[in-house]
Parts: structure tokens; sequence; C-alpha cells
């Protein structure tokens, strides 16, 4: 993933080598970074000697791999209770799924993206992309609509900036046009829909976490299936979203927040 605004020094290239190795989701051998790495040998092989120097990185000697080291662990746990909301949000989630029996998301915006931090599985579990840790589209999700709804103008620009508008499914938005319609009426009713813009059959409805002074700090949502219920039916958990949402937000409220960017 890159940065923008981000130099291509020796830092911003050894990040892009962890993210090359996480990206394997295995270990992984020289021969094979290199096949897929933008930068020559010789940099290349220094830039994994640092990161395993330093712990980033582990080096397998009989096998020859690179995995994800546990320093970078560790470093990945303090970010998680610093940065995240998940550990604040957890009792609500938890709260929200026993009382509707349905998938429950918590995420955050990262570069004009959705990060998933935390979920809950519905009493009758459906397989589907997100899960916590990983990143999907904002365009197309309701928590990335409902963040997106309340980002700054200029925020707000960057990030659709960023969206690909790729279209998965036949009610995908498709164009900048077409999102800042739908983020015009999110404003107007204080929630978001999914209708099966990402993933056929899967919709949802959620709701922004919103700060003291406005923007959101993260997104909720309830999600099912189009098999088991319909966008009238999740509708009717909105009211109890948006007053979950709104208990989280004042949990963190007196917690040193990072403003999403």
């Amino acid at each position: 993933m890159q940065y923008e605004g981000q130099s291509d020094g020796t830092v911003g290239k050894a990040l892009d080598v962890l993210e090359t190795v996480a990206a394997a989701k295995a270990p992984v051998r020289f021969s094979e970074l290199l096949t897929t790495s933008s930068f020559p040998k010789a940099t290349l092989y220094r830039l994994l000697q640092t990161l395993t120097h330093q712990g980033m990185l582990s080096f397998d000697k009989e096998l020859g791999t690179y995995s994800l080291g546990m320093r970078l662990v560790r470093l990945a746990h303090s970010a998680w209770t610093q940065s995240s909301l998940a550990p604040i949000a957890r009792p609500f989630l938890d709260a929200l799924a026993r009382e509707t029996g349905e998938t429950i998301h918590l995420a955050q915006m990262d570069q004009g993206q959705v990060l998933y931090v935390d979920k809950r599985n519905a009493a009758r579990p459906v397989e589907m992309f997100s899960s916590a840790g990983k990143v999907g589209p904002a365009y197309c999700t309701g928590v990335g609509k409902a963040m997106l709804a309340y980002l700054p103008a200029e925020a707000l620009k960057a990030a659709t900036a960023q969206q690909s508008f790729h279209r998965f499914t036949e009610t995908t938005l498709d164009s900048a046009a077409k999102l800042q319609a739908e983020l015009s009426e999110i404003r107007r009713v204080g929630h978001a829909f999914d209708r099966e813009e990402h993933e056929a059959g899967i919709i949802c409805c959620a709701a922004p976490i919103l700060s003291r002074n406005g923007r959101a700090i993260g997104a909720l949502s309830i999600t099912s299936t189009t098999a088991q219920r319909n966008l009238v039916a999740l509708a009717q958990f909105a009211e109890t979203l948006k007053s979950t949402a709104t208990q989280i937000a004042a949990a963190a409220e007196n917690w040193r927040f990072p403003e999403p960017t």
C-alpha cells in the first residue's frame, strides 16, 4: 500500500518490502520477492537484511524464507490498543450482536479505504469478504459511505480521488457523482445502506461514530443477506445502530483518538 505524500526514502522502501511480505500470507523466498519487487536485487537484499536485524522480519535459514517478525507483532498490538476503536467498542458490539442476531462490523478509515477493526458473527454465520484486519473499498460499503459522508470537504475530495469505482455488482456506485448524491442523503438521514454494492446477496445498514466536532472516527454496521432479510427489515435497526454508535463515541470522548486522514 502506497501512502500519499510519503517520500521514497529508505524508510518508505522498507515499508514497501514489509507490505510485500505481508501480502504473501505465507513465508516467502528471496527469489519470489525479487520477481514482484521494483527494487534491484542488491537493494532488496539490503532492505531484507535490515528488517531482519531489526526484528521486523524473521528469516528461516533452513527453508530460506522470510516472514513477519515478532517485533512487528508487538507494534501491531500497541497500535491496536492505542489507535483502534475496538477495545473501547467491544462491549457495545457484543450487546448489539446479542440484540440483533446479525453480523456486526466496526470499521475505521485508512487512506480513503475501509479498515475493518472488529467483527461479530451472526447467530447463523455467513461467509463474506469482511474480517478484522482486512481493507475494503469505501465507496461501495455501508461503513465506508457512512464515514465518507462526514469527512470535511478537502478530506472528502482526497478520499473520493482514491476510490476505484470498480463495479463489483449491478448496484455498485460507479462514479463520483453518484457517490456524492448518496453521501448527501446519508447526511440527511444519519445512516447508510449497502445495497449489495460490494458483494451480491450481502446488505447492511451502517452509522457513523462521530467525534465531538462531528467527524467520523469510525462506523458501525449491521449486516445480513437478502436470503434472510431485506433493506426495509434492516432499516428497523437504524435507531438502535445510531444509539450504539453514540455510546461508543461517548466512551471514546476522553481518549486521545487520532482524527482520520
